[in-house]
Parts: C-alpha cells; sequence; structure tokens
C-alpha cells in the first residue's frame, strides 16, 4: 500500500514539473514588451526560461509556477498553462521546423549610457525598460573613465555624440539654454580629467567602449550613437571637430588620415565636417540634412529570416511577430550599404534603397548590434516631443527588436558542432 502511495506521489510531482507556462509572442499576444519584462523578471528570481525561436513569434516557455502566473495577471501579459503532451508537441514542431529551443539562464546587468542631466528628447531603449519593469542603471563619462563598464554585461548608447561635435546642434540650438549647458557639462568633465578637448575625451570614451565589447561586453546602439561611435574609433588620432567646437583647426588630410582599422562596422565613407550641417557623414541614409522623399507610410524595413539550429543569435535578434517593420528616422536613420565592412551581419533592410537599417557584428569575445532611427514609434522625433506612451504601441514590432537585445545576453553559450 505504502509504495503505490509512493508511485502516485511521484507521478503527480513529475505531473506538476511537466506542466508549463507558455507566453505566445504571436499576434494573440496582449502586450508584447511587457511579455519581456516577465522573462527577464523570472531570470532575475532565479527562474530559468526557454526561448522558442521562431514558434509563435519567439515565445517563451517557463515552469508552471504561481508566483509567475500573478505576475502575469498583474502585468496583462497573455499566457497559457499546458500539460506535458502539449510540451511534447511543441518540442516536436520545434525539432522539425525551422525552430530552436535556446535556454535563458541569467538576468544581464544592464547599463544606459546617458548624460545625468536631462536632453530635450527621449531614448526608446530606457522607455521600453522602463515599461516593461526592466531594471537598468545609468552610467556616462564619469563611470566609464573610472572603470565601472566591467560591471555590467549589456551596454545601450542612443542619442549621443562620441566625436565632440555636441551632437552637431549647432546651427539651430547653440543659443539655447540646454545646449550651453550641455557643453559647458562637456567641458568641465574633460577638464576634470586632464583632456585637451570634449572631442579628445569623447573618443576616448568609445575606444573604452570598444575595449568593453572585445573583453566580452554586449552593446546595442540606436541613432547617432552608431556611426559617432565607430567615426571616433577612426579619429582617433585625427582632429576632426571644427574650431566652433574644440578651439583648434581641423586637420586638412583628414579623410586620408582616417584608420578604419580601429572601427568595428563601417569604412570608406566621406566625413561632413561643416558645423553648420546636421550630419556626420555618408554613412546615414537618407542625410539628415537632405529632405526626406518618402512619406512615413511607404517607409519600411525587412527583417531577414535566419537558420534557428546554426544561427542562434541573428535569429534571437530578429525574433517577431512581424518580418516587415515600419520605417522611423532619426540623425542617423540608417546605413548605407557601400559602407558596411565585409564581416557585418545585415539583420534588417529597406528592399528599394541601398539602406541597412539592422546590423550586427562581432568583435573579440563580445559583440555589437546598431538599429537605425530614434524611436520606433515615433516616425520623426523632434527635439522637445513628448515621449512616447508604449502602452499605446505595447505590440510595437520596432520595439521588440530592442528587447530582443536586451535578452540576448542571457542565453546559454551553445558549443560550437565540428
Amino acid at each position: 500500500m505504502n509504495r503505490i502511495k509512493i508511485i502516485i506521489t511521484f507521478i503527480m510531482i513529475n505531473l506538476v514539473f511537466s506542466n508549463k507556462i507558455l507566453i505566445p509572442m504571436d499576434e494573440n499576444q496582449s502586450d508584447h514588451i511587457k511579455a519581456y519584462g516577465i522573462a527577464f523578471w523570472s531570470l532575475e528570481n532565479k527562474h530559468e526560461v526557454d526561448w522558442l525561436l521562431n514558434y509563435k513569434g519567439g515565445s517563451f516557455l517557463l515552469k508552471n509556477d504561481q508566483v509567475i502566473e500573478n505576475e502575469c495577471i498583474i502585468r496583462g501579459v497573455s499566457y497559457y498553462k499546458i500539460n506535458s503532451s502539449e510540451v511534447n508537441t511543441i518540442y516536436q514542431i520545434i525539432e522539425q521546423n525551422n525552430m530552436e529551443i535556446v535556454l535563458l539562464e541569467k538576468s544581464p546587468k544592464i547599463a544606459v549610457y546617458s548624460p545625468p542631466d536631462k536632453q530635450p528628447w527621449d531614448d526608446a531603449v530606457t522607455l521600453a525598460l522602463t515599461y516593461a519593469e526592466i531594471t537598468y542603471d545609468v552610467i556616462f563619462d564619469d563611470e566609464i573613465i573610472q572603470g565601472e563598464l566591467k560591471n555590467y554585461d549589456w551596454l545601450h548608447l542612443h542619442h549621443e555624440d562620441f566625436t565632440g561635435q555636441y551632437g552637431k546642434f549647432y546651427k539651430n540650438y547653440h543659443r539655447q539654454k540646454w545646449y550651453i549647458d550641455m557643453q559647458y557639462n562637456f567641458e568641465l568633465s574633460a577638464q576634470k580629467y586632464n583632456f585637451n578637448s570634449v572631442s579628445e575625451m569623447k573618443k576616448n570614451i568609445a575606444k573604452r567602449i570598444k575595449d568593453y565589447i572585445v573583453n566580452g561586453g554586449f552593446v546595442f546602439a540606436m541613432c547617432s550613437a552608431t556611426d559617432s561611435f565607430d567615426i571616433a574609433l577612426a579619429a582617433q588620432d585625427v582632429d576632426i571637430a571644427s574650431s566652433i567646437f574644440d578651439g583648434t583647426p581641423i586637420d586638412k588630410n583628414y579623410n586620408s588620415k582616417l584608420d578604419f582599422s580601429n572601427s568595428l562596422a563601417f569604412e570608406n565613407y566621406q566625413l561632413y565636417t561643416d558645423p553648420l550641417i546636421y550630419e556626420y557623414s555618408t554613412i546615414d541614409i537618407p542625410s539628415s540634412h537632405i529632405p526626406n522623399q518618402r512619406d512615413a507610410d511607404k517607409d519600411y524595413f525587412t527583417l531577414f529570416e535566419f537558420s534557428a539550429k546554426w544561427d542562434r543569435v541573428p535569429t534571437m535578434l530578429t525574433q517577431n511577430h512581424s518580418t516587415i517593420i515600419k520605417g522611423f528616422m532619426g540623425q542617423t536613420t540608417g546605413f548605407h550599404k557601400d559602407y558596411l565592412k565585409d564581416y557585418i551581419l545585415v539583420l534588417g533592410e529597406d528592399p528599394a534603397s541601398d539602406q541597412t537599417k539592422y546590423i550586427h557584428g562581432n568583435a573579440g569575445k563580445g559583440t555589437f548590434t546598431f538599429l537605425g532611427g530614434h524611436d520606433p514609434e515615433d516616425y520623426k522625433h523632434y527635439i522637445g516631443d513628448h515621449p512616447t506612451d508604449l502602452a499605446l504601441h505595447r505590440n510595437s514590432p520596432g520595439y521588440r527588436l530592442i528587447l530582443n537585445n536586451v535578452l540576448f545576453p542571457a542565453a546559454k553559450k551553445k558549443k560550437r558542432k565540428t
């Protein structure tokens, strides 16, 4: 009799643990952005998460736990409780199709590079992290120079200028209080760390971020932080900033002195050094200083499909419930394909032009991912505009690309097949 009780108890325990919570990420999900927050929260609370690549839009499979279920209910995230038979069916579907299971083990420690004083524009990543209830720290030049980057797994860069040209806002905004304050604070910081100019300091920051990537860090950049970062790396020993910004003349031979071997993503482009032109280089397409000829309703880019079982990283970064994404502009809107380095992997592009929108690459032990544009749900985000209310865009395919990058470092590394 006792043996029968033991067997029944064993069966019941197995049934409990074989049951799962499935968070779908297809069109049936009520809040895609907060669903990422559930996955991150689960990792923070020591619950492993299976990321089902290409299954129902990149769904999440978690253990059947009342605490997790309650969290889904509180946050308004759609979920299903499924039994062992349904779990096995999902495994079989994944095995037979271009799908894969990726184990997420540990929540990455996240940093956002942003100045301590408020800027007159929002940051799509901090909006996404805040709405998804994902924890992050804000760091800036002090923390990077003092060596604190090593404490983080993932770093985000947004609307920043690593060339020391103050975002090239001079023409329209140099008399605005926020611009004057920014210039004053940057110059104060450069003096504090014994740099001759803000340009010299910012290029040093870019070099430290590159070193962070090479040593195993993950960097995700958007808008002007993409090309200005790479330009700063190529121009480490060249003065490309107008005397308006640093008090010294531009090197007359700056184009021939750019060292593209130092940069990560781009090469062979031409710089715009005129301080009155709101553009860094020919990398950006369409160029910020030339009026856009296309309407918002005709601007889209397409995500590529990768082999989930062999190319797990690009597959993770492109998980979505839509492969066609609405375009969105920024100081850097996209990247001209003619200036990409050969090893750069294109994740998304505009098939109607020379624009690549979403790219990825490796450097040393780490990776970098660049997404052009400023805000996926604000086609032309102007300085002074109100922040996007993500409660109105909780199923945004564009914002999903951001959050794919947040979870990517949590994935268990797969041993290479030989």
